[in-house]
């Protein structure tokens, strides 16, 4: 049986990609939500037409804790927003980043 070589990547012409900010933007807001605590977290949020406070840690099986370690790298992903209401924060989503999320995964 003859078989044919495969090719050795090594042997392929090197490519070149240009910098990319989308990439970038993209890659932030991908891991954002590149947990399954955090992708329930955004659709709650989604799902709301007010901010949420204590019904986020009430609806996950996960500690308080570990719910505001997941509200946290949200919110510096800018996906969704934090408001100070007396003892609670208040979230909500950002739908601008939102759109922009959507945005660029349907560029990919």
């Amino acid at each position: 049986m003859n078989r044919k070589p495969k090719p050795n990547c090594s042997d392929e012409a090197v490519v070149e990609l240009p910098a990319d900010e989308s990439a970038e933007q993209l890659a932030r807001l991908a891991w954002a939500v590149a947990h399954p605590a955090r992708v329930r977290i955004v659709r709650l949020l989604i799902s709301r037409e007010t901010c949420v406070c204590g019904e986020i840690v009430d609806s996950l099986p996960l500690a308080q804790s570990t719910v505001s370690q997941h509200l946290k790298i949200l919110k510096e992903s800018g996906l969704i927003a934090g408001e100070v209401d007396g003892p609670k924060v208040c979230y909500c989503i950002n739908p601008q980043k939102l759109r922009e999320l959507k945005s660029l995964i349907a560029k990919l």
